[in-house]
C-alpha cells in the first residue's frame, strides 16, 4: 500500500521538474503589468531587520550569515528551503521599507532568477510558485523602484511569465487544501495582473470555485481542522476576490459563499487576545493577521451557532474558552493532526492562561510526535495512552497519519442560570480500556470562573468486560490517569494552600486559582510551549491531577477562578515579539 503513494510522489516531482524546464525554455514576452498592483500582504518589521542583518530564521531554524545572501547558505532542512523559495519574507522587508531593505530585496530577487530561474531548485512546485508569484506582484514597485545596479526589469517580467505558464500546467498537481488554494490564487493573481496572460486566469477562477465547494464544508472548515491553515486559505480567497474586483471581474458564487462560511468560523476560533486557538498543527497566527483578514473580507456574519469546524466556544467577559469537540481528522488530512479530543484553551483578556503545547514540527521528529500526543494537550490521558495513535511512517515522506482515534464525540452546549455549559464525551479509550471520557466545562456569565468535571465511565456491557480485563492486568491497583492543564510560559504558577491549589499570576496583573475536589493528587510539573517562530521549545509548567481508576465510573471535579483583576489604572498593552527574542 505504501509503494503507490511513493511512486505518485516521485512522479509528481519529476513532472514538476520537467514542466519547470519546459516553461523556462520558451521565449516569454516581458510586457509589464496591466495596472499597478496594490500590496495586500503584511510583514514583521522586526523580522525584516533580522533579514537585513543576515539572520535568516525560517521554519524554526536560524542561519546567521552576515555578508551572504540567503541563496548562498545551505538550508538545514527542506522546510527552511521551502520557506525561502516561497518569498513570504518579502513582506518583512517591505514592512521595513527603507533603502537597505529595498536593496536587499533587489539583490536577492535577481540572484534567485540567476540561480533558479531556469526551472532549477526546490521552489518549482505549484504551491510555492503560487506563493512566490503573489509576493513578486505585490511588491513589484518596492523592488523595482530606485534600482541603479539591477539587471533590466524585463528579466523580472520574463520570469513572472515563465512561472505563470508553469503554474497553469501544474496547479492540479498541488495537494488538495492549502497548497492548491495557494497555487490557484497565485495563478489568478498573475493572470489578471500581467499583460497578455489574461486567458490563463479564467480556468483558474473556475477551478478555485470548484475547490471551494469540495474543500470548505458547511461549518466553514477544512478536512485538516487546522485553524491557522483555515486562516491561510481564507486569506488566499479574499486576495483572489479582491484581484477579481480590481480587474472589474465578478467573483463566482461558490467562491463568495466559501468566504461567507469561513469568516464566522474564524471569529469563533479567535481567542480574546486576537490569536487563533492552537490545534491540529496550527499556531496562533502572526500578530494582526487574523483581524486584518477579517476586516479585508468585509463579512459581518456573527459567530456560528454550535460547533465551528468541530470546535466549541465559550466566552464571557474577558475570557474565551475553545474546545476540540469533534473526532480528529482522518486519512490524508490527518498527517499533521493531534490526539486532542476534548482538550481546551483558555485566554483572559490579552493573556493566554491554559494552552496546548503546540506543533513540534520545526524542532525535529521526536518533538513533532510528542506535540501530537494527548499528554501535550490540556485534556485527560489514560494509562499512558493517547486518545489516538500514529500510523507507521511513510518510508519516503516520513508522514505519519493519525489512526484509531475517537469515532463518537457527542456534544451539547446549553445555557444555565449563571453561564454557559459544555458537555462532551469521546470513545478514544474504549478499545484499550473500555472507558469513555466525558468532560463538562461551565463558564460563568462574567467570565471570572469556570467549573470543570472529568469522568471515566464504562458505558456498555462489552465496555465493562474490557475494563475489568484492563483492571486485572494492573493486579487491581487501578489504571493510572492524568488530567493535564498546560500553562502559557508567561504564567507565573505556584502551589498554594499546602498543595491543595495552584495560584497563577498573569503579566496583566490578574491572578487565577486552580482548585480540585481533593480526591486526586495535585502537582505542578514542567512543560514546554512550541512555536515555529522560536529556535527551541520554551519552558513552561503544567497542572497535573493524577489518580487511578478502580471503579467503572470515576469522577474528578476542579475549578478555575479569577482571584484578582487587572488594576483599573493599568492598560495591558505590552506584547512580546517572537522575532526580537528567540531564547
Amino acid at each position: 500500500m505504501t509503494l503507490f503513494p511513493q511512486f505518485k510522489a516521485r512522479q509528481t516531482h519529476l513532472l514538476n521538474r520537467w514542466h519547470a524546464r519546459s516553461a523556462t525554455r520558451g521565449r516569454a514576452e516581458a510586457r509589464g503589468f496591466v495596472s499597478s498592483p496594490e500590496p495586500r500582504t503584511i510583514g514583521s518589521f522586526a523580522r525584516g531587520r533580522q533579514l537585513i542583518a543576515g539572520n535568516y530564521l525560517f521554519a524554526g531554524s536560524l542561519v546567521s550569515a552576515d555578508g551572504q545572501s540567503p541563496w548562498q547558505v545551505t538550508p538545514p532542512d527542506l522546510a527552511f528551503a521551502e520557506a525561502l523559495h516561497g518569498f513570504s519574507w518579502l513582506d518583512d522587508l517591505a514592512a521595513v521599507g527603507d533603502l537597505a531593505a529595498r536593496q536587499a530585496a533587489q539583490r536577492w530577487l535577481w540572484e534567485w532568477i540567476e540561480r533558479y530561474g531556469q526551472g532549477r531548485g526546490p521552489g518549482w512546485t505549484p504551491d510555492l510558485t503560487g506563493r512566490r508569484l503573489i509576493r513578486w506582484i505585490n511588491h513589484a514597485l518596492f523592488m523595482l523602484q530606485g534600482s541603479t545596479d539591477a539587471p533590466d526589469s524585463a528579466l523580472f517580467y520574463r520570469s513572472l511569465t515563465q512561472q505563470t505558464r508553469f503554474l497553469s500546467r501544474r496547479w492540479h498537481a498541488a495537494a488538495p487544501g492549502l497548497p492548491r488554494f495557494e497555487a490557484l490564487t497565485g495563478l489568478i493573481y498573475a493572470g489578471l495582473s500581467l499583460e497578455g496572460l489574461e486567458a490563463l486566469a479564467d480556468p483558474a477562477i473556475r477551478a478555485l470555485a470548484r475547490e471551494c465547494d469540495a474543500q470548505i464544508d458547511a461549518q466553514g472548515g477544512l478536512p485538516t481542522r487546522n485553524p491557522e491553515e483555515l486562516l491561510a486559505v481564507f486569506t488566499s480567497l479574499t486576495w483572489a476576490a479582491a484581484a477579481l474586483s480590481d480587474a472589474g471581474r465578478g467573483t463566482p458564487n461558490p467562491h463568495l459563499a466559501a468566504i461567507e462560511r469561513i469568516a464566522p468560523t474564524l471569529r469563533s476560533l479567535r481567542h480574546a487576545d486576537g490569536g487563533l486557538a492552537r490545534f491540529h498543527g496550527g499556531g496562533r497566527g502572526a500578530e494582526g493577521w487574523l483581524d486584518h483578514a477579517l476586516a479585508s473580507a468585509r463579512v459581518r456574519s456573527s459567530q456560528a451557532d454550535g460547533l465551528a469546524m468541530g470546535y466549541a466556544r465559550l466566552s464571557a467577559g474577558r475570557t474565551s474558552v475553545i474546545i476540540d469537540a469533534s473526532p480528529p481528522p482522518g486519512g490524508a488530512a490527518s498527517i499533521n493532526a493531534h490526539a486532542s479530543t476534548l482538550a481546551f484553551e483558555l485566554t483572559s483578556g490579552r493573556r493566554p492562561l491554559i494552552v496546548n503545547c503546540g506543533s513540534g514540527t520545526s524542532f525535529g521528529l521526536e518533538w513533532r510526535r510528542a506535540g501530537r500526543a494527548t499528554p501535550s494537550h490540556s485534556s485527560l490521558c489514560l494509562g499512558g495512552y493517547s486518545s489516538a495513535r500514529l500510523e507507521t511512517a511513510d518510508r519516503r515522506t516520513g508522514a505519519e497519519a493519525l489512526i484509531d482515534g475517537p469515532s463518537r464525540v457527542p456534544v451539547e452546549i446549553t445555557p444555565v442560570s449563571d453561564g454557559l455549559k459544555f458537555q462532551g464525551g469521546h470513545d478514544g479509550f474504549v478499545l484499550t480500556h473500555g472507558l469513555t471520557h466525558a468532560r463538562t466545562l461551565e463558564l460563568t456569565n462574567d467570565g471570572r470562573a469556570m467549573a470543570g468535571e472529568d469522568m471515566l465511565v464504562a458505558v456498555e456491557d462489552a465496555d465493562r468486560r474490557r475494563f475489568d480485563k484492563a483492571l486485572d492486568a494492573t493486579k487491581l491497583r487501578g489504571i493510572g490517569f492524568e488530567i493535564r492543564l498546560h500553562l502559557h510560559p508567561e504564567v507565573d504558577a505556584t502551589l498554594d494552600l499546602g498543595g491543595a491549589a495552584v495560584s497563577m499570576a498573569l503579566k496583566s496583573g490578574e491572578i487565577w486559582v486552580f482548585r480540585h475536589d481533593g480526591t486526586q493528587k495535585l502537582s505542578l510539573e514542567r512543560s514546554v510551549y512550541l512555536e515555529t517562530t522560536r529556535l527551541k521549545p520554551r519552558a513552561s509548567k503544567q497542572i497535573v491531577l493524577s489518580g487511578r481508576v478502580i471503579n467503572q465510573a470515576t469522577r474528578v471535579r476542579w475549578s478555575l477562578s479569577k482571584a484578582q483583576e487587572t488594576a483599573i489604572a493599568v492598560r495591558d498593552l505590552e506584547r512580546d515579539d517572537p522575532f526580537l527574542e528567540n531564547d
